[in-house]
């Protein structure tokens, strides 16, 4: 079973914070001090989060745990206020978040230029550590812009996207324009069926079934969250994600024209690395994968943060999305007894990502999903896409593809040519 700590110590149990022992409990529903704050007893349970350990499933492996209830966050962040008004304080702005950005775009284009003439070991080497763990870290301050946490005034959403497409330039695939509203439906509906492409597509639940494909999957996860939207909730090619898609790839063929192949491979190979089986990515699966059965949300507290923009504090940035990375630290803080007793990870590697490629009863399937209301869907429908096909879309993941299938060829023909002996005269 994998280890799930809180603090120093090892968990296999939730406990449930002294709030909640404090706080009287009937059947049908729990009331606080504030006596227009009423919450169902299930949906506080699910909100403080009190769960089983995985080995305790009482559902067939290969299922997804359903809820009755909505997600947790929206009920403990009506209790954290009650509590604590002054976390209304740390709802702002983050500017520092682009000035980082763009430190780190113009850091990985010097590095592409000195990797032009590497040797094909450094250039791995590289694009692995420095490329990966750089790049992932880029995709984490599009998911702050997402949330327009950077910039605040009247012109808000353009400087936003503005900020979200520069990020997005050294990762070399366009993705800052289309993730954000899909972003938005994973808060709004989280683990709502057919809403949040967050959660695997039939497809992966039926064929990642082994530790070999867990560990195929986690590779291609770039390619996963590529997909997956157009699969579950196609939406329309709108003009932000335009001007996303000819800036990154103007982007690319300058790189490409001036620097070289190599360079290139430098920065998408980051990407597809960094999102994939890279320490820095195993928040995707440490943010939402049922460990705990009945805890749908994990926070980590470990080293990871300091490249990630904080987004280990996941538990904290969906109970308040409109805190920006850099205050989430002082949430917990400031309401440690809703907190300190959830579980939570130190370590990607050795927390998230081992267990879950070794343990039978961890899959794509260890997530918890729910039900919403016919007249919700009818008013989704709206922002979906009726073609369910979108032809550009795939047409342009399929070129990107052919792109990286193209430089990891000549990657490969660069390393056999190097051990190839020279003819002698």
């Amino acid at each position: 079973m994998s280890t799930i700590v809180t603090h120093a110590t090892t968990m296999t149990k939730p406990t449930r914070s002294s709030v909640a022992s404090t706080m009287p409990m009937t059947s049908e529903k729990t009331t606080t001090s504030d006596s227009s704050l009423k919450v169902s007893n299930l949906a506080l349970q699910r909100a403080l989060g009190k769960g089983v350990p995985v080995g305790s499933r009482t559902r067939a492996r290969g299922e997804f745990t359903w809820s009755e209830t909505d997600e947790p966050h929206a009920t403990r962040r009506q209790l954290i206020l009650a509590a604590h008004p002054e976390i209304a304080s740390l709802f702002t702005t983050e500017p520092l978040t682009c000035w980082l950005s763009l430190g780190i775009v113009m850091f990985q284009v010097a590095m592409a230029w000195v990797m032009r003439d590497a040797e094909w070991y450094i250039l791995l080497a590289c694009t692995y550590i420095i490329s990966g763990t750089l790049n992932h870290s880029l995709q984490l301050a599009i998911h702050e812009l997402s949330h327009d946490l950077c910039w605040s005034g009247p012109n808000k959403d353009v400087a936003n996207r503005l900020t979200a497409i520069m990020a997005n330039l050294a990762t070399c695939i366009p993705s800052s324009q289309t993730f954000k509203p899909y972003h938005m439906d994973h808060h709004q509906y989280q683990g709502v069926d057919g809403v949040d492409t967050d959660i695997p597509h039939a497809f992966e639940v039926n064929y990642v079934t082994n530790t070999i494909t867990k560990i195929l999957w986690i590779a291609a996860q770039p390619l996963c969250y590529a997909l997956r939207p157009m699969l579950i909730k196609p939406k329309p090619f709108r003009f932000w994600e335009a001007v996303n898609w000819i800036a990154c790839l103007t982007f690319d063929v300058a790189i490409w024209y001036f620097m070289g192949t190599q360079a290139l491979t430098y920065l998408i190979g980051g990407t597809l690395l960094g999102l994939g089986l890279h320490p820095s990515a195993g928040h995707f699966i440490a943010e939402h994968y049922e460990f705990v059965a009945g805890t749908e949300t994990y926070s980590y507290y470990g080293p990871a943060n300091f490249f990630n923009f904080n987004v280990g504090y996941h538990n904290e940035h969906h109970d308040f999305p409109r805190i920006p990375w850099s205050k989430l630290p002082l949430v917990r803080k400031i309401a440690p007894e809703f907190y300190d007793h959830l579980p939570c990870y130190h370590s990607y590697v050795t927390e998230v990502f081992w267990p879950y490629i070794t343990n039978p009863d961890l899959g794509v399937w260890a997530r918890v999903k729910r039900k919403t209301s016919a007249k919700v869907y009818e008013s989704l429908a709206k922002t979906t896409d009726k073609r369910k096909f979108q032809p550009f879309r795939i047409l342009c993941i399929g070129g990107l593809t052919a792109v990286a299938m193209w430089l990891v060829y000549s990657l490969a023909a660069t390393i056999v040519s190097s051990r190839t002996p020279l003819s002698v005269a």
